[in-house]
C-alpha cells in the first residue's frame, strides 16, 4: 500500500492530512423527491408503488416510489431474484444515487438503497458529515483513503502537527487554525458550503492555502540569504568599454534602459552574487543592457556566458553582439549543440583557455565539458525555458569554487505580480517600463479563416507598399516536423497565390546556418514574405516588417501569442497583427483573443494568461521548481499575498525556529536548492 500512495505523493501521516478531496457527496440529509434536480447526487426515502422487470433493448428491474411530493424511478440493469423480492409494494426505502431525466420521470441508475424494517427512523444511520473523495491512483480504493484521513485526523488529537503560523496575524486573516481546517475539509459539517469547498475558496482552504505559501516565499527569502554570503567577482572597472559601446550604438537608451542597467551595475559591485530578472516587453531594449553589464565584467577581467534557449534566438544574441563588440576588439565565442566535433572541441579550448571573453550559445554552455577560465557573469533569456538543473549547472561553473558569477535573467514574458510575489520572491526584479521612441502599439484583429482570402490580398497590398510580412503556422500538436508540414503547405500555397512577390520558410527542422541564411534575408529585405513556424516567437529583429498573420490562433496561449505579435511594431510604420481562427470558438478562445485586441500590455495580457492557464502552465512544467504547490493556487489565491509577506516577514525577524519548521513540512529538503538559480 505504501508503494501505492507513493504514486500519489503520499509518504507520511502529514501528507495523508494534506491530500485533499476534490468533491463531496451529502448523505447527511434526506431531499425530497419533488425538489430534486437532475444531476443532483441525493439521498431519498420513499415508498415502493410498484416494481416489475421489463424487457425492452435490455432486460431491467424498474421500482417507482413516491415519498409525497412527488415519484421517482430506480432502474437496475443487474439484480437478482432476491432484490425483486425486496421491493415490495409499501415498503421503505432508503437510496443514494445520482438523478438522472428519464423517460416520463427522474430516475436514479443502480442506486446504493436499503430497505427499512417496519417503524424504522428514515433518519437513522445517515453520516455526520459530508463525504470526501480524494484523488487516487489503481489499486488506492477511496475507502482506503478515508481510512487513512480518519487515522491522520484522530493523530491530530495528540497534536501531531503544531500550528506554526503566528497567533496575532492570524487573527488579522479571520481564518480558522491548522486543525481546524484540516478537519473542515477532510470532513466537512452537514451545513458546509459544498460548493466553496469544491472551489477552494472555503476558508479552510484559504488557511492552508495561505501556510503554503508563507513557506514557499520563506524557502526563497532563505535561498537568497545563503547565496549572499557566498561570494562573486568585484565587478567596479573605469567603465570605458561599456563608454565605447554605447558611443558606437546607433541609437540612445531610454530613461528606463539607464534605470535598470544602473541596477546591474550596482550589484556587481558588491561581493555578492546579483540575481537580478530584467523584464522588457517584446522590443523594449533587454538585449542592449546585458550587453553594456557584458562589456562591464569583460573590463574587470571576467568572461561572459549568454544563454539562449533556441537556436534561432541565441544566433541572434551572437549576431547582435559580435556588431557590437568584435570592432572594439572583443572576440564572441559561440557554443551550441549542433557543432561539428573540431569546431566544438575548437569552441571548447577557447573558452577554458580565456580567449573569448564572450560565449553564447543554448544549453550547450553547460555541459560538463565545457570550463570556462574566470565566469564572472551569466546571462541567461527567457529563463522559464530552462530547466531548474540546468540553470543551476550553469551558476556552478562559477569563477573558482568559492565564488559565483553574477546573474542576469531576461525575461519578455512579463511576469503578473503574482508570480513576481511566489516563483521570483529570491530574484531582485528591474522593468524595462518604456518602448523606444516613435514606436506605435500594433492593431490587432481577430479573423475567421474562411476570409483566408481576403487577408491572402491584404499581405500583397501591404508588400506593394514596401512592407514586409510574417505569416505564422501553428497547430496544437508541438510537433517540429508537423509545424514544418503546415509551414510547407502553406509556403506552397502562398507562392502559388503571390507569385510576384519573394516567399522564404523558415522552421525548426531546417539547419542552423540555413536558417540564418533565411533570416538574415529577410531582414536584408531580400524576401517579402515569410511563412515560419513559432521559432521565430523570441529574438528576431526586421523593423521593417510590419504585418503578421497568425494561424490556429485560438490554440496558443496568451503569451506565445504577445511574444509573437512583438516581431512586428519594431520600426516607425503602423503595425498590424491578423489572428486568425477556426469556428466555432469556445469561451476561452474568444476571451482570449478579446484580450489580444483589447490591450498591448504584457502585464495585463500575463496576468490574464495565468488565471487561465495557471502557474505551472504559465512557467513551464520543466521550471515549476518551488511554484509547484499542492493547494494554493496563484490565479485563485493572489489575495492572500500581501498577509503571506507580512506573515514571513514578522517570522523572519523574530528568528523563529518555526521558519525551517514551515519549509520543511511544505516544500521537503529535496527542492530547496533550485530557487537558487
Amino acid at each position: 500500500m505504501a508503494a501505492k500512495l507513493a504514486a500519489i505523493g503520499v509518504y507520511t501521516l502529514q501528507d495523508v492530512l494534506f491530500h485533499l478531496p476534490f468533491r463531496y457527496q451529502d448523505r447527511t440529509r434526506l431531499s425530497q423527491i419533488g425538489r430534486l434536480v437532475p444531476g443532483q447526487e441525493a439521498v431519498i426515502c420513499a415508498e415502493v408503488l410498484i416494481s416489475d422487470v421489463v424487457i425492452r433493448q435490455r432486460r431491467s428491474l424498474l421500482v417507482r416510489v413516491n415519498d409525497g411530493t412527488g415519484s421517482l424511478m430506480l432502474r437496475f440493469f443487474h439484480f437478482n431474484q432476491q432484490q425483486v423480492k425486496q421491493f415490495e409494494r409499501g415498503r421503505q426505502v432508503r437510496c443514494f444515487g445520482e438523478v438522472r431525466r428519464g423517460p416520463g420521470m427522474l430516475e436514479m441508475v443502480h442506486p446504493e438503497y436499503r430497505v427499512l424494517s417496519d417503524g424504522a427512523d428514515p433518519a437513522d444511520g445517515l453520516d455526520n458529515t459530508l463525504t470526501p473523495f480524494y484523488p487516487t491512483t489503481e489499486g488506492v480504493q477511496q475507502t482506503t483513503l478515508r481510512r487513512l484521513s480518519d487515522q491522520a485526523l484522530a493523530a491530530l488529537d495528540a497534536s501531531a502537527l503544531v500550528d506554526l503560523l503566528p497567533p496575532e496575524a492570524m487573527r488579522q486573516t479571520q481564518l480558522p487554525d491548522l486543525e481546524t481546517a484540516l478537519r473542515i475539509v477532510h470532513r466537512p459539517p452537514p451545513n458546509a458550503d459544498v460548493q466553496a469547498l469544491m472551489e477552494g475558496i472555503h476558508p479552510a482552504h484559504r488557511r492552508l492555502a495561505l501556510e503554503e505559501l508563507v513557506a514557499h516565499r520563506l524557502g526563497l527569502r532563505l535561498l537568497r540569504v545563503n547565496a549572499q554570503q557566498q561570494h562573486a567577482p568585484l565587478i567596479r572597472p573605469a567603465g570605458e568599454l561599456m563608454g565605447s559601446l554605447r558611443s558606437s550604438l546607433q541609437f540612445s537608451l531610454t530613461g528606463a534602459q539607464d534605470r535598470v542597467l544602473l541596477d546591474i551595475v550596482n550589484d556587481m559591485g558588491t561581493p555578492e552574487p546579483m540575481l537580478r530578472l530584467v523584464q522588457g516587453d517584446v522590443g523594449s531594449g533587454k538585449t542592449v543592457v546585458a550587453a553594456l553589464a557584458a562589456a562591464q565584467a569583460v573590463e574587470s577581467g571576467y568572461q561572459v556566458a549568454m544563454m539562449a534557449p533556441t537556436e534561432i534566438l541565441a544566433e541572434q544574441h551572437m549576431l547582435n553582439f559580435s556588431e557590437w563588440f568584435e570592432p572594439l576588439g572583443i572576440n564572441v565565442g559561440w557554443l551550441t549543440g549542433k557543432l561539428r566535433t573540431a569546431q566544438r572541441r575548437s569552441a571548447i579550448e577557447a573558452v577554458a583557455m580565456g580567449r573569448e571573453r564572450i560565449v553564447v550559445g543554448t544549453h550547450a554552455l553547460f555541459q560538463k565539458d565545457v570550463e570556462f577560465e574566470n565566469l564572472g557573469l551569466a546571462i541567461i533569456d527567457e529563463q522559464h525555458r530552462f530547466g531548474v538543473h540546468q540553470r543551476m549547472a550553469l551558476r556552478n561553473k562559477g569563477a573558482d569554487k568559492n565564488t559565483l558569477p553574477h546573474q542576469l535573467i531576461m525575461t519578455a514574458t512579463p511576469i503578473p505580480r503574482t508570480l513576481a510575489m511566489t516563483a521570483y520572491a529570491d530574484l531582485d526584479v528591474s522593468i524595462i517600463d518604456e518602448l523606444p521612441p516613435g514606436r506605435k502599439p500594433v492593431t490587432t484583429v481577430a479573423i475567421d479563416n474562411s476570409r483566408r482570402g481576403e487577408i491572402i490580398d491584404r499581405v500583397g497590398t501591404a508588400i506593394d507598399e514596401g512592407r514586409q510580412v510574417y505569416w505564422v503556422c501553428t497547430l496544437i500538436e508541438e510537433s517540429e516536423s508537423l509545424q514544418a508540414e503546415a509551414a510547407e503547405d502553406a509556403y506552397a500555397t502562398l507562392q502559388e497565390m503571390l507569385p510576384r512577390h519573394k516567399v522564404g520558410l523558415v522552421h525548426g527542422r531546417l539547419k542552423p546556418r540555413d536558417k540564418e541564411a533565411i533570416m538574415q534575408a529577410f531582414k536584408a529585405k531580400e524576401i517579402d514574405l515569410l511563412i515560419a513556424t513559432t521559432v521565430i516567437e523570441v529574438g528576431v529583429d526586421v523593423p521593417n516588417a510590419s504585418l503578421m498573420i497568425i494561424e490556429n490562433a485560438e490554440r496558443l496561449g496568451l503569451s506565445q501569442l504577445h511574444q509573437l505579435r512583438g516581431r512586428v511594431g519594431r520600426g516607425s510604420a503602423q503595425s498590424s497583427c491578423i489572428l486568425m481562427f477556426q469556428a466555432p470558438l469556445s469561451n476561452n478562445g474568444k476571451e482570449r483573443l478579446g484580450i489580444m485586441r483589447e490591450t498591448n500590455d504584457g502585464f495585463a495580457i500575463a496576468e490574464k494568461d495565468l488565471s487561465l492557464r495557471g502557474a505551472g502552465e504559465v512557467l513551464g512544467t520543466r521550471q515549476t521548481g518551488l511554484a509547484e504547490f499542492k493547494i494554493a493556487q496563484l490565479g485563485r489565491d493572489d489575495d492572500l499575498l500581501d498577509d503571506v509577506s507580512d506573515i514571513a516577514d514578522r517570522l523572519l525577524e523574530g528568528n523563529s525556529p518555526n521558519v525551517q519548521a514551515l519549509v520543511r513540512r511544505w516544500i521537503g529538503e529535496e527542492k530547496k536548492d533550485y530557487g537558487g538559480v
